[in-house]
């Protein structure tokens, strides 16, 4: 069964695409990937960021007078 690859709404066979093509194509899917795991690590230091503050906040004296 022959691969086929889907870029700008064209279907292109994959044992079709020249060399160059091909290693175009793998390295966008390595950056993707990459990519996916930037905003996987963005959200966990987000929510760890989160979890800090709170933790502060709890942590500071209550009894500071504000401005």
């Amino acid at each position: 069964m022959t691969q086929k690859v889907t870029i700008d709404d064209k279907e292109y066979d994959l044992d079709k695409l020249s060399e160059d093509a091909k290693n175009q194509l793998v390295s966008l899917q390595f950056v993707d990937q990459e990519l996916q795991k930037l905003h996987a690590q963005v959200s966990v230091l987000q929510t760890a960021r989160m979890a800090y503050s709170i933790a502060l906040k709890d942590a500071l004296p209550k009894d500071v007078l504000s401005h």
